[in-house]
């Protein structure tokens, strides 16, 4: 069973995917090389192996990086089978080129000095929107995660869980090798912030709520739901733990302005409502973005 998503060869998709791949490995090195490589901050991954060989034997960063990501493509592909696409490959030798490129155009000085904080902050968001805009091509980061995947091939540990370990263990090495407590905490910095910055990128930055309604006024409430704000909802039947009594709960999703409506409304007619409200990462269907749109993206 094959992996690999591909598209029609100079076709509108292709076009977009290897432009967010070339605009996304650019962002990548900028955030190693303007912010991360210059303080020695080890985010982990097969960067973070490099920053610590460039800083112990002077090895290039890019080139470096680029010497255990195919290894570990190639041996990816034997042990977990053809899930790395030429994508893949393009995305992680374009950063390498990009990551020496302008380190060779702008040298090893930090663009804020004397900020490592600041520097960790913004390097991670330029690494996680680099990381993200490769992640919608369809493409992989490589190098660790791929370790992570063989290790769970044999162990069955999670996947997540793996990839914190890898990198934790990177970011170790760097602790170790040079003897200051400040490189793992500013690393961890970076990788906090570019998961963040990468789901922001992957699913948008989300406003909408999702609300779970329990009244005896669910009639009222629908109304206003569908007549005043316009959206949908759709009722579940359940029954109350204390009494067993029948009761009606209303699902629906609302952007933050409707909410505040809605709650208003809801503590006039019913000040004893219940209503349970959540943070909503994505919403796909109908009245917000079409799963159709999300797939072809």
């Amino acid at each position: 069973m094959s992996f690999i998503v591909k598209e029609k060869l100079f076709s509108k998709k292709w076009f977009i995917a290897y432009s967010l791949i070339v605009v996304g490995a650019l962002i990548l090195a900028a955030g190693f090389v303007f912010f991360i490589t210059p303080y020695k901050i080890i985010p982990g991954g097969v960067y973070g192996i490099a920053i610590v060989l460039h800083y112990t034997f002077g090895f290039p960063v890019g080139l470096t990086a680029l010497c255990f990501d195919i290894p570990l493509t190639l041996i990816g592909i034997k042990v977990l089978g053809p899930r790395f696409g030429i994508k893949t490959v393009v995305g992680f030798v374009l950063t390498a080129l990009f990551v020496d490129g302008l380190t060779f155009l702008w040298g090893e000085q930090p663009l804020v000095e004397n900020d490592a904080l600041l520097s960790s902050v913004f390097g991670g968001v330029l690494i996680g929107f680099g990381l993200g805009l490769i992640f919608k091509a369809k493409a992989t980061s490589g190098g660790s995660d791929i370790v992570a995947m063989i290790i769970g091939k044999y162990t069955k540990l999670p996947l997540g869980q793996l990839m914190i370990a890898v990198d934790s263990s990177i970011v170790l090495i760097g602790l170790f090798v040079f003897g200051d407590w400040k490189v793992p905490l500013y690393s961890l910095i970076v990788i906090f912030v570019t998961g963040k910055v990468i789901d922001a990128v992957l699913q948008g930055i989300n406003y909408d709520k999702t609300l779970f309604i329990v009244s005896d006024k669910y009639i009222q409430i629908k109304d206003k739901i569908i007549n005043d704000l316009n959206r949908g909802g759709t009722y579940i039947k359940g029954n109350g733990m204390y009494n067993n009594s029948d009761k009606t709960i209303i699902f629906t999703v609302l952007n933050r302005r409707e909410l505040a409506i809605l709650q208003g409304y809801i503590n006039q007619i019913d000040p004893k409502a219940f209503l349970t409200v959540i943070n909503a990462n994505e919403i796909l269907g109908n009245g917000f973005k079409s799963l159709n749109e999300k797939v072809s993206e």
